[in-house]
């Protein structure tokens, strides 16, 4: 893959449809930080909170509301929110680590818009699994201290622990796999359009 660095173009959209979608599934994030907030949910407020943060990126630095991230992207991000962070099975657990992905992915996309930071498709890529596996102990953290100090539930046992962090490490993969995938054919098509040859991608 060419070390060429990641095009912001390549998920931030200028359409109303995808915009009107994408701001529904925003104002909900906002609306789920202040429900778990309330609620004392700690991990599920950071969460939402992030998403909601990372959506409303792009309409303010271009301040266009049309200018938003793809909403199908945007839709996966929201999963753990919608669900609860980590689920009761180990399936569930992966769809929720592809949605913490997910998040990583649009964060990068956040940074690149009002950062200097630049990051070519293979560091993104790391970027994504990282970040997946550092959430979980987050959560595994967060979690732990909400059971000890407001009452709420936990895991019972360190293999039902490692599962998670396993389910984690899986989707991390999965999802850091696709992206290079995608990263690998936008490349080349913009390539392409350019009329480059002879850049691996």
């Amino acid at each position: 893959m060419s070390q060429q660095q990641l095009p912001e173009e390549w998920f931030v959209r200028d359409r109303r449809v995808n915009a009107v979608i994408a701001w529904f599934f925003t104002v909900l994030m906002v609306l789920g930080t202040v429900v778990y907030l309330l609620e004392g949910l700690l991990v599920d407020t950071v969460l939402a909170a992030a998403t909601a943060a990372v959506a409303l990126v792009p309409p303010l630095v271009y301040r266009s509301w049309k200018r938003t991230v793809p909403w199908f992207l945007l839709f996966v991000a929201t999963i753990p929110v919608g669900a609860g962070a980590y689920g009761p099975t180990f399936l569930g657990d992966v769809v929720d680590g592809v949605g913490i992905a997910t998040l990583a992915l649009l964060a990068i996309v956040a940074l690149q818009s009002t950062t200097a930071l630049r990051m070519t498709p293979n560091v993104a890529v790391g970027f994504v699994v990282v970040t997946t596996l550092a959430f979980t102990g987050f959560w595994a953290l967060g979690s732990a201290a909400s059971a000890r100090f407001l009452g709420t539930t936990f895991l019972e046992t360190n293999d039902e622990l490692m599962t998670v962090f396993t389910a984690a490490l899986l989707a991390s993969l999965v999802a850091g796999g696709v992206f290079r995938w995608y990263f690998r054919r936008k490349l080349r098509a913009t390539l392409d359009a350019e009329g480059i040859e002879g850049v691996a991608a």
